[in-house]
């Protein structure tokens, strides 16, 4: 049985060029920085947990909310097979249950605080608008959209952010948790306008204060899909 089955929707994806050197330091265990065309990506992600159920069961509360995220991406060689993941650098949901289970059990980086979230559907265009209370302030994070969803191109960008299929967790210097996220092909709606108003060295530590500087190279708004997470493993 899966640990988690939930459907993840609207994600709005920030992705920001940095240099290797600074996530050199939250890079797990046998794994590496996993780039694109020589690229070294970290992507803000915003989207609505839907219909969520923990061991099969749903919990009263716990059933669709906001999550935040900000991840970077790693490869790791499993045999002959080069698996492609996330590392999260920080998780925010507005759930204090949902930081404990996921601290707790696979020793994520989860922190609960205050969060909502707005859906528009507008004749032309599809509005999509995340914020979450950080040190007394409201960080936002909004996507504007066609409404027609478009398939992603093979060998681009997109697909190199979208498709990583597992999670691994830095435990201590040489210990490193591995789990397996599956969910189908995503589609993505063309973004046409995004404001990004954040304080990236309050929610995330001094140590990324530079991204308070730095445009995204790129936005994207993926449908999304159900999705599962599997059982943690050791490396």
């Amino acid at each position: 049985m899966s640990f988690l089955k939930a459907e993840w929707r609207r994600l709005a994806l920030a992705n920001y060029v940095v240099e290797p050197r600074l996530l050199a330091p939250f890079v797990p265990y046998h794994t590496k920085l996993d780039q694109w065309q020589g690229k070294t990506y970290v992507s803000l992600v915003g989207f609505l947990f839907k219909n969520t159920r923990m061991l099969g069961l749903k919990i009263p509360f716990h059933v669709n909310f906001e999550e935040v995220n900000l991840r970077f991406y790693v490869k790791y060689k499993d045999q002959e097979e080069w698996k492609r993941g996330v590392v999260f650098i920080k998780e925010i949901v507005p759930k204090p249950a949902l930081t404990f289970v996921a601290n707790t059990l696979y020793r994520e980086h989860y922190q609960t605080r205050p969060m909502r979230h707005e859906w528009q559907i507008h004749s032309d265009h599809l509005l999509t608008h995340y914020e979450w209370k950080d040190g007394g302030q409201w960080q936002s994070f909004q996507v504007a959209s066609e409404k027609e969803e478009l398939d992603i191109p093979i060998g681009s960008k997109a697909e190199f952010i979208t498709e990583h299929y597992w999670g691994y967790t830095r435990i201590k210097p040489e210990v490193t948790y591995e789990y397996q996220v599956t969910h189908p092909r995503w589609q993505c709606y063309p973004v046409t306008d995004y404001q990004i108003e954040v304080d990236f060295a309050q929610v995330y530590g001094k140590h990324f204060t530079l991204l308070n500087e730095l445009s995204p190279q790129s936005v994207m708004l993926a449908e999304g899909s159900e999705i599962t997470v599997e059982t943690k493993r050791k490396l």
